[in-house]
């Protein structure tokens, strides 16, 4: 039985709604640390470290070739005993090999949520863009600007609107969006802008309903490949219902959201409304499984791939075991899904990386300190044959106290910050620090407490 609601912590700080702290450095790497307050016999539906979550929330970090700098947002906090989100950004200088204090682009003035964790984009110009998420109808969400092109250093809003779980990519149309809304319970949309100021209405792309009359609900990863081409892999909420979550959806734009089409080209009326339309990649309620999606990408000639665990359910502990981490593909002629391993929590959360000659997926599947908790030790997967087999060629972490969670891909990465993630317990309330690291096995823990404008990363193997 579920018991407990959402809890909000609220500290007098600032006069407007995400003013009190914006634009102002903070003087340390602070994760946000969370629970649902959802109970179970083995824990919290979830909880731990998220200053990463959600896996909806995409990109967060973006590597810039013309300033040798990695930008990446995440849900920072004030202190190490305070659960207070603050929507941050920070850059690692590549020729430095040294990291910014990080700077506080939107102060939610007392919500302790990471469902308003940020996403991040930067256009062609160099504007580093910075899409805080909201909440539903309950809290709006923003997209800010930075003043000054590849820099942190102050945003200006630009838009305040209904949008959650933002998803925004640069193509070579212009700027595309994914989200949702609840218009339903959640509701998959997108909007496109060719400058980022002047955005068209949103459009619904899927509400799809078990029945007639009944709620809809969705979640879903996205990606652009060749910078034309966006596609989306999407699950549905039977009857709005979350921990329902089930089958498996793909959908793709060639043309900028005016036509979509199946992976294999089958045009596609939107919105989609019906379970079983061809865009439906795998029907999982028939086999009773559940459905968490965790990353997407394009192969080289452009064929899609989804990361996603699979489950028997969404209670935590061993009643929902098997928590198979699975890709599915489509190999020019029809779709594939391969098992990869498996952990032991619904809300463990890896990234796929896809290259020409090697796929490679980074996330906590080892055991960790807190066990049927979300995240645990980090590992590298390795295919060398396009997801056909897989293989553990690194054990990033080892022996730790705190779980790791949420491992993150830079867009368009560098080395040796290739992805990012934070720890924390799993189960109580405790600090969190934030990671990164690079396929060679290296990591890096970014300073907790910062006494310069920029110093060096803590070298951790």
């Amino acid at each position: 039985m579920i018991i407990g609601l959402c809890i909000m912590i609220y500290f007098p700080l600032g006069n407007a709604f995400g003013q009190g702290l914006a634009n102002t450095r903070i003087s340390g790497y602070k994760g946000i640390w969370f629970e649902l307050n959802q109970k179970y016999e083995f824990g919290d539906k979830y909880s731990g470290a998220l200053a990463t979550y959600t896996a909806k929330h995409t990109p967060l970090a973006i590597y810039a070739p013309e300033v040798d700098k990695t930008f990446f947002v995440y849900g920072g906090t004030l202190s190490g005993d305070t659960r207070y989100l603050l929507c941050m950004i920070g850059e690692f200088n590549h020729k430095t090999g040294m990291v910014s204090k990080p700077m506080v682009v939107f102060d939610k003035n007392g919500v302790n949520d990471p469902h308003d964790n940020p996403s991040i984009m930067i256009d062609d110009n160099g504007f580093i863009w910075v899409f805080i998420s909201g909440r539903g109808t309950v809290r709006s969400g923003f997209k800010y600007k930075s003043k000054m092109p590849f820099s942190i250093d102050g945003f200006t809003q630009v838009t305040e609107e209904e949008m959650t779980y933002p998803q925004p990519l640069k193509t070579d149309f212009g700027f595309f969006h994914f989200f949702t809304k609840y218009t339903g319970v959640r509701q998959l949309y997108f909007e496109t802008s060719s400058d980022g100021q002047t955005w068209t209405n949103d459009k619904m792309l899927a509400a799809i309903a078990e029945n007639e009359g009944e709620k809809s609900g969705h979640y879903q990863t996205s990606n652009a490949y060749n910078g034309k081409v966006v596609g989306t892999f999407f699950n549905r909420h039977p009857n709005g219902i979350v921990d329902s979550r089930t089958d498996l959806y793909f959908v793709k734009s060639a043309d900028f959201g005016k036509t979509w089409t199946t992976v294999d080209g089958t045009e596609l009326k939107l919105p989609l409304l019906l379970k079983t339309n061809p865009a439906r990649v795998v029907d999982y309620a028939s086999e009773r499984k559940n459905v968490y999606l965790k990353d997407m990408g394009f192969d080289a000639q452009g064929n899609p791939v989804c990361l996603y665990i699979r489950s028997n359910g969404h209670e935590p502990g061993p009643k929902s075991a098997t928590y198979e981490w699975c890709i599915t593909k489509w190999d020019d002629m029809e779709w594939k899904t391969i098992a990869v391993t498996t952990s032991d929590h619904n809300y463990d959360m890896g990234s796929l990386f896809i290259a020409e000659k090697e796929w490679n997926i980074v996330g906590p599947t080892e055991k960790g300190p807190q066990e049927w908790g979300v995240g645990g030790e980090l590992a590298i997967w390795q295919s060398i044959n396009k997801g056909e087999t897989w293989k553990r060629i690194k054990t990033l972490t080892q022996n730790s106290e705190l779980s790791h969670s949420y491992v993150r891909r830079v867009v368009n990465f560098k080395d040796p910050f290739s992805f990012f993630w934070a720890d924390g317990h799993s189960h109580d309330f405790s600090k969190s620090e934030l990671y990164f690291g690079g396929f060679d096995g290296n990591i890096w823990k970014l300073p907790y407490r910062m006494y310069n404008d920029y110093e060096k990363p803590i070298r951790v193997n």
